[in-house]
């Protein structure tokens, strides 16, 4: 009797298998994994670097893009939102890809943009992998060799996790003005998200050595903030020192920062990234608004246009 349960189990597992066979061949999705690129396509290739093992690949921007958004944004967030990062991942990939002269064009991690492989996301995801792709990839062609234009040009689409409020000015972060990277109020991000606002503890030793400072005494003095109330400068034991250095060395979330000497050193932070460009958070809190992707697009890149890759 037990045999023949456990044939009939066996039965039954062949014949769902089958039927999941055929139902991925039917939808496209089996492997050798999916790609968003049709077989008529003549699609843009990107050159991209794994520094982690030197090696370059040439990659259809649309996978590209999917991989990017699979990356950098939660696939739980609203598709609208997916729809704005598509189009700020793209834009951002043809900026590097045009005027970058290497024999690459972008870079995995975060010197360009997060990206991970179809086989990457397979492991992350697991059960949920189709699901997730099938969303992700329908949001990124939905906005299919969109890029966002000033002046007729693609502009440099950075963005960021979460802002504390508002986003910042490109000239106080990278040093360069530009006209349609200006900070705008993002109140989308706000104490309702988790790890808006954060804390870090580090000892003295450890906050000296980081700044190269002697840990004789912790004096903080002179904090300049920005509009957006970044901090812009510092001094700490009269050595004066850029909210951006501050923020690096010391591995904090954002340059909207307090610090506080105790027995240790208290650092307080509010949001996460480096404030220029467009909220990835406040881009999901502008879709659950009810505001589309140009809409996303236009508050965070102002005066730009949505247009297509000649």
């Amino acid at each position: 009797m037990k045999n023949k349960i456990l044939l009939a189990i066996i039965f039954l597992l062949v014949i769902i298998l089958g039927i999941v066979i055929f139902y991925e061949k039917e939808h496209n999705y089996y492997f050798p994994m999916p790609s968003a690129v049709k077989s008529d396509d003549n699609p843009i290739i990107i050159r991209l670097l794994d520094e982690s093992t030197g090696i370059i690949s040439n990659v259809n921007l649309e996978d590209y893009i999917i991989g990017v958004v699979s990356a950098e944004m939660p696939s739980s967030f609203e598709v609208e939102a997916l729809k704005a990062q598509a189009v700020a991942a793209r834009t951002f990939a043809m900026y590097k890809k045009n005027t970058r002269n290497f024999d690459y064009d972008l870079i995995i991690g975060v010197k360009d943009q997060a990206y991970k492989t179809n086989e990457q996301l397979l492991k992350q995801w697991n059960v949920l992998f189709f699901n997730n792709y099938l969303k992700i990839r329908d949001a990124v062609l939905a906005t299919k060799n969109e890029v966002l234009t000033y002046n007729n040009e693609i502009i440099n689409a950075f963005y960021f996790s979460m802002s504390n409020g508002k986003t910042e000015n490109s000239e106080l972060v990278f040093s360069e003005a530009l006209p349609y990277l200006k900070s705008v109020d993002s109140s989308w991000d706000n104490e309702s998200l988790d790890n808006y606002s954060y804390e870090v503890s580090l000892t003295r030793d450890d906050f000296c050595n980081s700044l190269g400072l002697s840990c004789d005494d912790i004096i903080i003095s002179d904090v300049v903030r920005s509009e957006s109330n970044r901090v812009l400068s510092l001094k700490i034991n009269d050595v004066e020192f850029k909210g951006t250095f501050v923020r690096s060395k010391l591995g904090l979330r954002s340059t909207d920062f307090e610090i506080m000497v105790l027995d240790n050193i208290l650092i307080k932070t509010k949001g996460y990234g480096h404030g220029v460009g467009m909220s990835q958070y406040g881009a999901n809190g502008m879709a659950k608004s009810g505001s589309n992707y140009q809409e996303i697009l236009s508050h965070y890149y102002q005066n730009t246009e949505i247009s297509l890759i000649s």
